[in-house]
């Protein structure tokens, strides 16, 4: 994929991110792109256990999300209701608030009300929302690398368990049962409001890869050993995620892409959760080689040709599900989040190679 298409990639997701998720995961992609060394992927994110100190003017993703994020508020943006989305912004929010003391205040009053203010599951599990207890997958990729990243700001290991737990207290409700059809994958949604029972791709997706950034924060952290035994019943449950992604997907060797529903034969196969599981897998090929091996590789391999045979030459992926609204039928010509886990993807395929 030429550096062209990438940057209208890029200039695309730019102009089509506007909610508050879409800004965090479109600053994220930026930096993996643009700075692979200060991301929680870069081979050593913190130096002497800390958070790098960063001119933002250089560093792409602090230019975007600077004028985004909110110094004078409880949370980093206008969630419209959810708690967790305005979290997305919180790894930006530290990374500019190591010169821009402000912005470190808005990161720290954010995490605290997650802690403190946001309504819990009976489990413990923070709530995606504010006004009542509900679960959704997206929380993953929001709360808990942000959660993580604070623990290294703060020198708190008790956090960074805080964060690794907070997946798997989410895993107990959303995962699929070992004996049920489509086990180890997710549900989407289980609460009051907007319950979603349905085994959404883009929210298995939002859940592993969310889980795969706190796994790289603790393995880059100075308590990477201690947590060792905490781990690995998060890798186990990214691994059942994508081991049923892959399953489904190989069961339909006419259907080349993912389903936006995995398990519902009646969907359209669709870029989204196609592409952020791509690049999913290619981090965890990276980070965890003897546990996600050569058959992870030539699976991120296939999924990533056929992503790239669908990006138009103005930069737009398509298929893709509408954001907004899960259950529309009708394959969209354009998504923000579809932007932003391309240029993830690139990223993901780039690092791993540079490895091996």
């Amino acid at each position: 994929m030429s550096l062209e298409i990438i940057s209208k990639i890029i200039a695309q997701g730019r102009v089509l991110a506007t909610h508050s998720w879409e800004f965090g995961t479109f600053s994220e992609s930026l930096l993996e792109w643009y700075n692979p060394d200060l991301s929680v992927f870069g081979a050593s994110p913190f130096p002497d256990g800390k958070i790098p100190v960063v001119q933002v003017d250089q560093v792409e993703s602090l230019s975007y999300a600077l004028p985004l994020i909110r110094t004078n508020s409880t949370t980093l943006v206008d969630g419209d209701g959810a708690a967790g989305d305005p979290a997305s912004l919180a790894v930006p929010a530290i990374l500019i608030g190591q010169t821009k003391p402000p912005y470190l205040a808005a990161a720290q009053r954010q995490i605290e009300h997650l802690l403190t203010a946001v309504p819990r599951w009976p489990n413990g599990a923070i709530s995606h929302r504010e006004d009542y207890a509900e679960l959704w997958a997206d929380f993953i990729y929001m709360v808990p690398p942000a959660l993580a990243y604070w623990a290294i700001q703060d020198a708190n290991e008790t956090l960074l368990r805080v964060a690794v737990e907070q997946c798997l207290l989410y895993r107990d409700v959303l995962a699929v049962p070992d004996e049920a059809d489509a086990a180890g994958l997710w549900h989407h949604i289980i609460g009051p409001q907007t319950q979603d029972l349905g085994i959404w791709s883009t929210g298995n997706a939002w859940a592993a890869a969310g889980m795969t950034r706190v796994l790289a924060t603790a393995r880059k952290s100075p308590w990477a050993l201690a947590l060792t035994s905490d781990l690995q019943g998060l890798i186990a449950t990214i691994q059942h995620i994508i081991n049923a992604a892959i399953a489904l997907d190989e069961a339909e060797p006419e259907e080349p892409l993912l389903r936006n529903y995995l398990n519902d034969t009646t969907w359209f196969g669709e870029l989204s959760g196609t592409t952020l599981l791509t690049a999913t897998t290619y981090r965890l090929a990276t980070l965890e080689p003897t546990t996600f091996g050569d058959r992870y590789v030539t699976w991120a391999s296939a999924k990533k040709e056929e992503v790239v045979k669908r990006i138009n030459t103005d930069g737009l992926l398509s298929p893709v599900i509408n954001p907004l609204d899960w259950n529309d039928r009708t394959p969209g010509m354009a998504s923000p989040e579809a932007q932003s886990f391309a240029v993830l993807m690139f990223a993901a395929y780039r690092d791993f190679q540079d490895l091996s």
